[in-house]
């Protein structure tokens, strides 16, 4: 279950949207259907978002292809020709189109029937991830706590169309935390759900316990960057330091702007 530590922390985070833990079920999941109008994958995660609601889809309430990344219906042979995306201008051919379908990353099929989204705060189980659409700074501390511990590159992968196999299922098929950037991709585009020039960025549970050491661990504001005297005399003394190492072995550090 996820914790009521990373609760409070993500809590903290100055987020312009609520973040969204999901979870792929194989069992109907124990809260409320979702009744209204059929909407695509990811604008359910919007829904969540704005209204705060937990709630569960099945594969007949997606409108788009989110059912398709999560293995719950093969990939349609038309689209998988690549005739969609070649005739939205996405690709100059549908032969590179088909590309995409050939590497998508998908759940394995028939282990998803159902997918529940949840605002964070009122998460009481274990989610397979969890979605942030940030802005500056938090977007910024988010990728931070991602790697601070492991060291682990960001990595951003991601196509024209299709970016929700990319959000929701690479990462869980992975453990590797991803983002992308709003107003690159077709369908969330088209749907105007955020506006353009946003992170949005999926943690898998592979990476949650480190992601929460690291937000209580560490500075989510660099010493580089804070204004207060100590700060400005702590890491004046920190870059004193570099040059005595750099000293001990005949060198110099000349990292002072960097």
């Amino acid at each position: 279950m996820i914790s009521n530590s990373l609760k409070d922390l993500i809590k903290k985070l100055p987020l312009p949207y609520k973040a969204v833990a999901l979870r792929y079920c194989f069992e109907k999941p124990a809260c409320p259907h979702f009744d209204d109008e059929k909407k695509a994958f990811c604008a359910y995660v919007n829904y969540a978002q704005v209204t705060g609601k937990r709630f569960y889809i099945a594969k007949d309430d997606d409108q788009c292809y989110g059912k398709v990344s999560m293995g719950m219906i093969p990939k349609p042979p038309v689209t998988a020709s690549g005739q969609a995306g070649y005739d939205f201008g996405c690709y100059a051919s549908p032969a590179a189109c088909r590309n995409l379908y050939q590497k998508l990353p998908v759940i394995e099929p028939g282990t998803v029937n159902y997918v529940e989204f949840c605002p964070v705060e009122l998460c009481d189980f274990d989610p397979d991830l969890i979605m942030f659409v940030a802005d500056l700074p938090a977007a910024d501390i988010i990728m931070r706590a991602t790697s601070w511990i492991s060291g682990d590159f960001w990595e951003s992968k991601s196509s024209p169309v299709l970016s929700c196999a990319w959000m929701y299922a690479y990462p869980v098929i992975t453990g590797k935390v991803n983002h992308i950037t709003t107003g690159f991709y077709h369908g969330l585009k088209r749907r105007k759900l955020y506006p353009e020039g946003l992170r949005m960025i999926a943690v898998p549970y592979q990476k949650l316990p480190e992601f929460e050491k690291a937000l209580a661990e560490m500075d989510w504001t660099l010493i580089a960057f804070r204004d207060d005297e100590e700060s400005k005399k702590d890491l004046a003394k920190r870059m004193e330091y570099w040059q005595q190492m750099a000293a001990s072995y005949g060198g110099t550090c000349s990292l002072k702007k960097e």
